[in-house]
């Protein structure tokens, strides 16, 4: 079981950058993949990255490839989104989810941070 917090979020321009963060509260989060999510308005729920704690393996989803990239702070436990070259379209709420490795469906989720790229 994983607790979820993420922050990070707000107004950007086309064109700038945001580094959302995610801080994981577990007893060990070595059996889990972290994934970043967003959902924009009247949409569902789309993967963004994600990422295994254990070994930082990465999936980057292949619309944000090259201006996303996700990683991990062990030492603090949080994950992080660095998003660049933001287009109008990125705007959304982000959620950092985890599911255990082996496992189809995330099962833990935070609230949500919000982005908003004006154009």
């Amino acid at each position: 079981q994983v607790q979820l917090t993420e922050s990070g979020g707000g107004l950007v321009q086309a064109g700038g950058s945001l580094r959302l963060s995610c801080v994981a509260s577990a007893r060990t989060l070595t059996m889990y993949v972290i994934g970043w999510f967003r959902q924009a308005p009247g949409k569902e729920r789309e993967l963004v990255a994600a990422i295994t704690w254990s070994e930082g393996r990465l999936y980057i989803e292949d619309s944000v490839k090259g201006r996303f990239t996700i990683s991990r702070d062990s030492a603090s436990r949080t994950v992080y989104l660095e998003m660049t070259s933001l287009k109008f379209e990125d705007t959304g709420v982000y959620y950092c989810a985890s599911k255990p490795r082996g496992e189809n469906k995330y099962s833990s989720w935070g609230q949500g941070t919000q982005v908003t790229v004006s154009s």
